[in-house]
């Protein structure tokens, strides 16, 4: 019996032990994921390891090749008994660390009490240390000399995306430890381990002590130089040997920015590594080649490193200024804390470091009440000569935000009449587009293409929307209204979304103008700019007179590596002349533009084999023609290409001449589809407005239809009867609009 006994425990204990593949395979491919966001990537022999292990149909011999692979990394293995009780002991890894700098590491759980909760880390070594990548520092508490000396570390679990905030209850996964070190040399630290109050293991055994060897980092001061020999900013990208990214990207804080694998310095600034060989890959932004250089810190001494950037392209020459008009300091990939957002002086780095002209920095509904203290209705003061910083407002996260995320640029006022709080604001948009239009300001909707998907990429499409998302939804209705909307947005969504809608809009008549956007770090987060408006100012550059030239169409949008500059019809060029070109009968009018792009001579497949639908949307690899590097550049006639040339995407500018016919009153655009498109010219023939498509129009009657189904069940009761007028208007209009289209 006590043998039987003995052997049904021993065969119970191997049954708890029983790790299945699928779910520990893709808690690993989570975990690898993590650590490459994170800057610190396992090998690329480690990865093609787990790929032969998870292929393994030995599901047992699988799991131990896993353990094999990351075990090495393992800081801490931690127990977790079936009664829930804890302890730990130290892994295999080498407790090397660097003064003022984040390392990561792993800690192993074995789970056998299925346990889901957080598993937390404590140590009282660790407390407010952290510097920051740029010698910022956290706010920190009072601290006797003492504890000062004791609190040399600054030790986390990381559980972000993709890592949970809570164990999966799987027998075996692993976490990600971060630890920071703000000393060099030999330091001891407690750590424990716990998953809850009562769950420490007795005698201490949920603690080790861990004896790390901090490297000492050496000041590497950047000296940069712009392409006109003068101090500058650029972007910068450091790894070391292993692809580590420096400073660390967990526990960054602002000025650099932990979701983004670059830092920005100016000329003189400094960066702090460890003893060891670099690669640095630098730039200006997309109007910049991208350089590499290899350099070694040998020692803790101080040296310094020589940054000369160089321009592909400088559309200012031609009087094109480049402009951003929706990026954030607060929300999404930003943090909450120690602050809510960043504030103007880690934004305006970004600026500079992209070369942006332009950049309104928009306050929105995360940390609203905090970021609108930077609002002046001015020029921000830390903007520079032909680098101007503006703070403006988009609704978004208030209570029309169903009916489309708007813009509202050049605002003298951020709140609206009658409101204390978010709350307090309209349920529509069409009365906050007239309150802004009343102050002056230039204004249009947001990441126009949510809401408006359809599945064919053909433009125009005539499938129905949902009307269903935050984009440019309710612009169907408040188009009808003139001098209401004066742009949507492009670049930060799919394509065909974006650039329907607005096609069938002009089809009609009307005049809206494209602009484009990053939605910094929302939908995009690696960089300010990645979508951008071109805009021609012939005098001085403004915010002001930067905007008038979006509003005016004076302007092209660009993912910043394809230009379309100059574009005209007969002599008449884009926003010039409310834009028109007038001819007493059907004929053929001369079409020019200097186009211009830059490819590398080999094809990045990673964007190419991507589908339209994610991200990113718009880039000039896209357009690449095979495996050349050209890329096509469409004329554009009431939406349709009517004529086409390919220009060498070598940076060299082209002077591009079509012979384009026009029947009958028409719009005429130029793009490279999708990386850059111009706003319209409009030939106005024998004085008849543009009336070029009933379908369009047909389109546009039952898209206001489609889109009340969808916004009036979340207008409030008090909009209710104004948001009915306005939509019945619209109807009307678009039906008069019909009646006057003969062509299909």
């Amino acid at each position: 019996m006590k043998f039987l006994l003995v052997s049904f425990c021993c065969l119970l204990a191997a049954a708890e032990q029983i790790v299945p593949l699928q779910p520990l395979a893709q808690q690993v491919r989570q975990l690898a994921e993590a650590l490459d966001y994170l800057g610190e990537p396992l090998s690329p022999a480690e990865i093609a390891g787990i790929d032969k292990a998870i292929a393994n149909p030995d599901e047992n011999a699988a799991v131990l090749a896993l353990e094999a692979i990351l075990d090495p990394h393992v800081l801490a293995i931690v127990d977790i008994n079936a009664e829930s009780r804890v302890k730990v002991e130290q892994g295999a890894a080498d407790p090397v660390v660097f003064e003022d700098g984040t390392r990561l590491f792993l800690v192993k759980v074995t789970n056998r009490a299925g346990v889901t909760a957080e598993l937390k880390v404590a140590s009282p070594n660790s407390g407010d240390v952290f510097r920051g990548s740029n010698g910022d520092s956290k706010p920190a508490i009072e601290l006797t000399p003492h504890d000062a000396a004791e609190r040399w570390a600054d030790i986390s679990l990381y559980h972000q995306p993709p890592m949970g905030k809570r164990l999966s209850g799987l027998a075996l996964e692993y976490q990600i430890l971060e630890v920071y070190s703000r000393d060099a040399g030999q330091r001891s630290a407690k750590v424990s381990f716990n998953v809850g109050q009562g769950s420490q293991d007795i005698g201490f055994r949920n603690e080790i002590e861990i004896l790390f060897n901090a490297q000492p980092a050496a000041t590497v001061t950047l000296h940069v130089k712009d392409e006109n020999g003068q101090p500058g900013m650029a972007s910068f990208v450091i790894l070391d040997r292993l692809n580590r990214i420096y400073p660390a990207r967990s526990k960054r804080l602002a000025p650099d920015f932990f979701f983004q694998p670059q830092i920005y310095r100016a000329d003189g600034e400094q960066v702090r590594l460890p003893k060891g060989y670099y690669t640095v890959q630098f730039s200006g932004g997309p109007e910049y080649r991208s350089h590499t250089k290899e350099f070694a810190v040998n020692n803790s001494a101080p040296s310094t490193l020589d940054f000369q950037l160089q321009r592909w392209i400088d559309p200012s020459k031609y009087g094109w200024y480049s402009g951003d008009h929706h990026v954030h300091a607060a929300g999404c990939s930003h943090y909450m804390n120690p602050a809510e957002g960043v504030e103007p002086k880690d934004m305006i780095r970004q600026i500079l470091g992209e070369r942006l002209n332009i950049a309104s920095v928009l306050t929105w509904g995360p940390d609203y009440y905090y970021q609108k203290q930077f609002f002046c209705a001015k020029d921000d003061p830390l903007s520079k000569p032909g680098r101007i910083m503006h703070y403006d407002l988009e609704v978004s996260g208030f209570p029309s935000s169903h009916a489309g995320h708007i813009v509202l640029l050049k605002l003298k006022d951020q709140d609206y009449p009658g409101t204390k709080r978010i709350e307090d604001w309209p349920t529509w948009d069409l009365p906050i587009f007239r309150w802004a239009k009343e102050q002056g300001a230039i204004v249009g909707f947001a990441h126009s293409g949510w809401g408006l998907q359809v599945m064919s990429p053909d433009l125009p499409s005539y499938e129905m929307p949902g009307f269903d998302g935050i984009g440019a939804n309710e612009y169907i209705v408040d188009v009808t209204y003139p001098d209401t909307v004066d742009f949507i947005s492009s670049v930060d969504t799919p394509y065909p979304w974006e650039l329907n809608i607005w096609y069938h809009t002009l089809n009609v008549g009307f005049r809206t103008r494209i602009a484009g956007e990053t939605d910094f770090p929302c939908i995009y987060d690696g960089r300010v700019g990645i979508g951008r408006t071109y805009a021609k100012v012939a005098g001085p550059l403004t915010y002001a007179a930067w905007l008038d030239a979006l509003k005016a169409g004076r302007s092209y949008v660009s993912d910043g590596k394809t230009h379309l500059m100059d574009f005209n019809v007969n002599g008449t060029e884009v926003g010039s002349g409310a834009s028109e070109v007038h001819l007493n009968a059907a004929g053929t009018v001369k079409v020019t533009l200097k186009a211009a792009a830059y490819l590398a001579e080999t094809p990045n497949e990673a964007i190419r084999k991507l589908p339209y639908d994610e991200r990113p949307y718009w880039d000039v690899e896209r357009a690449r023609i095979g495996d050349s590097r050209e890329v096509p550049v469409e004329i554009v006639v009431n939406g349709r290409a009517v004529a086409r040339k390919t220009i060498l995407a070598d940076g060299a500018v082209h002077p591009l001449e079509f012979m384009v016919p026009v029947e009958a009153s028409s719009w005429i655009a130029a793009r490279v589809l999708p990386a850059a498109h111009t706003n319209p010219l409009f030939v106005v023939v024998n004085a008849q407005p543009i009336r070029a498509s009933r379908r369009s129009a047909e389109w546009c009657l039952n898209a206001v239809n489609q889109c009340w189904t969808q916004k009036s069940p979340r207008m409030s009761p008090a909009d209710q009867v104004k948001g009915r007028e306005a939509y019945d208007h619209a109807r009307e209009v678009y039906r008069k609009l019909i009646s006057e289209s003969s062509h299909e």
